[in-house]
C-alpha cells in the first residue's frame, strides 16, 4: 500500500534541561532537523514559555515538524510528517535525538493518507 505521508511520533527523554529551554538552540535544532532530512524549509516559529518550555513548527514543503518541550522533565513530544519519497522523516528524528543529547527515544510511524494515495499525486489534496 501506497502513503501520501509518513508521520513520525517521537517521545524524547533524558534531553539536556539547558538546550530544551532555550529558544533560539530549540529553533535552530528543528529547522537543521528538516534541512539534515532534505526537507525544503518554508517558514517556521517558535514560542518560549514562563518559566520554561519551548513549543514550535517548522514548516516544510513536503509537510512539518513540531516540538514542544518540557525541559524540567528534560523530555520533548516531536513529530515529523512528510509526504513524498525524497525526504526521510526518520533522518530528522535521529537527528534530533543526537543534539538534544537524548538517552532514550520512544517513536513510531504512522502511514498517512493511505486510502487517498492511489488517487492523489502528491499531499495537496483537493476535496
Amino acid at each position: 500500500m501506497n502513503a501520501l505521508g509518513r508521520h513520525i511520533l517521537a517521545e524524547i527523554y533524558g534531553c539536556d534541561f539547558i538546550l530544551l529551554n532555550d529558544l533560539k538552540k530549540v529553533e535552530e535544532t528543528m529547522v537543521n532537523a528538516a534541512l539534515e532530512a532534505g526537507a525544503e524549509v518554508r517558514e517556521y516559529t517558535f514560542h518560549k514559555f514562563s518559566p520554561q518550555g519551548v513549543s514550535g513548527v517548522v514548516v516544510i514543503s513536503e509537510s512539518h515538524l513540531a516540538i514542544h518541550t518540557w525541559p524540567e522533565l528534560g523530555y520533548a513530544a516531536v513529530d515529523v510528517f512528510t509526504c513524498g519519497d525524497r525526504v526521510n522523516p526518520w533522518d530528522a528524528v535521529n537527528y534530533l535525538k543526537e543534539m538534544f543529547g537524548a538517552q532514550h527515544i520512544n517513536a513510531q510511524e504512522v502511514k498517512r493518507g493511505i486510502s487517498m494515495a492511489e488517487h492523489a499525486p502528491d499531499c495537496a489534496v483537493n476535496l
